[in-house]
């Protein structure tokens, strides 16, 4: 029997969370060991895994990449295949792919105080067809980058009806490879990001596509390329024009946001007057982009040149706001009492969210009751020693998050090997108020917020959608904190011991 493995950092997940967590380790801490375990054969996360029409960002790439590694294409929002170039980049550019083990599910970890380490149970994969293997790792920390939603499955509804439906039902998460589409009847369900992005990717060369939603979302027109971004480069090149575009968006992101929140009734009048503007005359904008909740109260859904307008203006797509009865054999009977023919539907229909990849955690013996922690700093869990968890806005740009939190994870290491600590945790105080995770009223959050850590109300348990904010408390504000442990754990002379743990469920 061979010795496990142990490294300093075990990250999971080789997507855009944890190749930003690889790249600060090592340029902050480059004698400490790490690997990267991904479940998949690939790394870009999302970006590898989805592969229906049009997939794009929603983010401009100025925000959304990061801040060490400037956007040097031209289109701000950009396709799958633009930022997976990126992010690969930044792989060979720094090394990181040779810390990457492909293939490594992990399953569980378990905490030991005595020994302050990680024991991590992995499901490697080998060769196609072969039988996994149970292998397992040691690690002195873990940082979880796997994002926040589960890969294996999305998240579909049940429909009345779906097995009589003589066309195909495809969802977006699992898009079949050389599915053909030209000329024919294509129905969307949903009204999200994913949905705005496949109408117009699906329009050019299907019969009619409909967009079948059963509530508005909001739909804001946003440009393809950004001038300034453009132009800053030209004139101060790719590092220094980056680096202003990004403030710039930062700032934009930022005002667009409070605009929202403070002034809902203005702000529903700005984005329905953009929508009027591109749509024909007499088009029922109230009736289809008119939803039932304010500005931000869910993610506003950018369509980038309004391509999503394009479509519905020149005939190839259209709307429909209706709720389904029933699917036929031959589409979708709605309770209007309307028919939609289709060929081909597409169940839009959103996420499962799955913390931490679906990994189980226990520490000292005790299982850890996610639900039952309070997150700290929107980055740790109450109770879990040498735990880090990669969670990004969801009111603005994800990465903006997550560069902050590495370096801050990254000041945390720096702060105990100063003064030898090899373990920390945050203790929540048993009476302190919480609440769930997020507010944010979109569907797969509401869905999975009974599986989620809480938030205070105060403190560093917020969960800060900030990004000024977070620049202060994460990048410029003390790694000392009243509510962190730090410990020693026993030398080999045994002249220190670790304290036991209060119970990880805070």
């Amino acid at each position: 029997m061979t010795d496990t493995e142990h490294v300093d950092v075990l990250i999971v997940g080789a997507g855009i969370s944890g190749i930003g967590a690889a790249y600060y380790l090592q340029r902050e801490h480059p004698a400490r060991s790490y690997a990267i375990v991904e479940a998949r054969g690939a790394t870009g996360g999302t970006w590898d895994l989805f592969r229906y029409p049009g997939i794009r960002s929603d983010s401009d790439l100025h925000t959304f990449g990061y801040e060490f590694k400037p956007w040097r294409d031209e289109y701000a929002i950009a396709t799958a295949d633009k930022i997976l170039d990126y992010l690969r980049e930044t792989v060979a550019e720094n090394g990181i792919d040779h810390h990457i083990r492909f293939h490594h599910k992990v399953l569980g970890a378990e905490w030991d105080s005595s020994a302050a380490s990680w024991t991590v149970d992995i499901e490697r994969t080998g060769a196609e067809g072969s039988d996994p293997e149970l292998i397992q790792m040691s690690a002195s920390w873990v940082f979880c980058g796997g994002g926040y939603y589960r890969y294996d499955q999305g998240y579909t509804p049940h429909f009345e009806g779906a097995e009589r439906f003589t066309g195909q039902i495809v969802h977006p998460q699992n898009w079949p490879e050389g599915l053909d589409h030209s000329g024919k009847q294509v129905v969307v369900i949903g009204s999200g990001a994913t949905a705005v992005t496949l109408v117009p990717a699906l329009a050019g060369t299907a019969g009619h596509v409909t967009m079948l939603q059963r509530s508005p979302t909001y739909v804001m027109p946003v440009p393809a390329k950004d001038a300034f971004a453009n132009a800053a480069k030209r004139l101060l090149g790719d590092e220094r024009g980056y680096a202003l575009t990004r403030r710039k968006n930062i700032l934009k992101q930022r005002g667009v946001y409070t605009f929202c929140q403070k002034y809902p009734r203005a702000a529903r009048a700005v984005i329905r007057w953009f929508n009027a503007r591109k749509l024909p005359a007499g088009y029922p904008v109230d009736e289809h982009f008119s939803p039932r909740y304010d500005p931000w109260d869910q993610r506003l859904c950018a369509v980038p040149d309004g391509d999503l307008f394009a479509v519905l203006a020149d005939g190839s797509a259209s709307v429909v706001t209706d709720r389904i009865s029933t699917f036929t054999e031959h589409g979708i009977l709605l309770e209007s009492g309307r028919e939609l023919e289709a060929d081909i539907i597409v169940t839009a229909t959103g996420l499962n969210i799955q913390l931490f990849g679906g990994m189980t955690l226990t520490v000292d013996g005790q299982p850890v009751d996610v639900p039952q922690t309070v997150a700290y700093k929107g980055m740790m869990l109450s109770g879990v020693p040498n735990f880090v968890f990669a969670f990004g806005y969801t009111n603005s740009s994800w990465t903006l998050k997550i560069d902050l939190l590495c370096e801050h994870f990254c000041r945390i290491l720096r702060y105990m090997d100063t003064y030898g600590y090899d373990m920390v945790y945050a203790v929540a105080d048993p009476e302190v108020e919480t609440l769930p995770l997020l507010d944010f009223g979109a569907g797969y959050v509401q869905r999975a917020l009974a599986d989620m850590p809480r938030r205070g109300i105060r403190g560093p348990w917020v969960m800060s959608m900030n990004y000024n904010r977070d620049v202060e408390i994460l990048r410029n504000g003390p790694v000392i904190d009243p509510n962190l442990e730090f410990e020693k754990v026993a030398t080999k002379s045994g002249s220190q011991k670790a304290s036991s743990l209060p119970p990880a469920a805070n």
